[in-house]
């Protein structure tokens, strides 16, 4: 009886330290307990007054005491949107079904999912070991930025990206994919924007953590791509051409 008794004291511990996660997969499957509305208003203020977003997760920490969402309808309605957006690219650019379902499974783990994944990790590890402060006396209790909020804070980044690298984008293909000057421009100017709001919503996400400190870190990239755009100009990369070829290099 003892080992079961200690198996079970393991469990349970285990269960009071990661209450989140376990529910928070259960409910992917379950979309009657997903808040779509409360999605959709996020979705809408991330790309008009993201400071609004982050000030209603101080209020979730308040009364969840968590940072993390425990609602996963933002990563599946987000998904489901990826998914439309790839298959409007498919259905303009490509000419194979089998293909086409490659890109779209491609667009989702790769550009998504799993590259959200290591940021998020990057990110986590980067705030708990060289951004936290330090506690000011042994009983205050040490507070950890979650992964699972430093994932929710990626896919707060990715959405307005999202809105401007493959919807406005979608539309404005047939014109940024041509050969010129101003088709390059564009094309450089829309994808400096849309990486300089991800990092700078990045920030937002970690700057609002109480017990976390230099967070201006986060701002850094944004340097780095206002300067590699001007040089991307002038050496005539375009981006929109580059990534297109990725995938529709036929209908290029």
């Amino acid at each position: 009886m003892l080992p079961t008794n200690s198996s079970k004291g393991r469990t349970s511990s285990y269960a009071r330290q990661n209450p989140v996660f376990p529910q928070y997969i259960r409910r992917i499957v379950k979309w009657q307990q997903m808040d779509i509305e409360y999605t959709f208003w996020q979705m809408l203020n991330l790309c008009t007054s993201p400071k609004v977003v982050y000030q209603h997760t101080k209020y979730h920490k308040q009364t969840k005491n968590q940072w993390a969402r425990d609602d996963p309808a933002f990563i599946v309605i987000c998904s489901l949107l990826l998914i439309v957006a790839t298959l409007a690219y498919c259905a303009a650019y490509d000419h194979s079904a089998g293909h086409a379902v490659f890109v779209i499974i491609s667009v989702l783990l790769f550009h998504f999912l799993v590259t959200g994944a290591v940021l998020a990790t990057c990110c986590w590890f980067l705030t708990n070991n060289y951004l936290r402060e330090e506690a000011p006396s042994s009983h205050v209790v040490e507070q950890r930025v979650e992964w699972l909020y430093a994932f929710d804070v990626h896919c707060n980044s990715f959405f307005p990206m999202f809105i401007m690298l493959y919807v406005v984008h979608y539309f404005l293909s047939p014109i940024l994919v041509t050969h010129g000057f101003i088709p390059l421009l564009l094309s450089n100017l829309l994808f400096m924007i849309a990486a300089s709001y991800y990092h700078y919503l990045n920030f937002l996400g970690y700057d609002v953590l109480p017990f976390l400190e230099r967070t201006t870190f986060f701002l850094y990239p944004i340097g780095i791509v206002i300067v590699l755009s001007p040089i991307f100009i002038l050496t005539g990369f375009n981006p929109s051409r580059y990534f297109m070829n990725i995938y529709f290099s036929r209908a290029l």
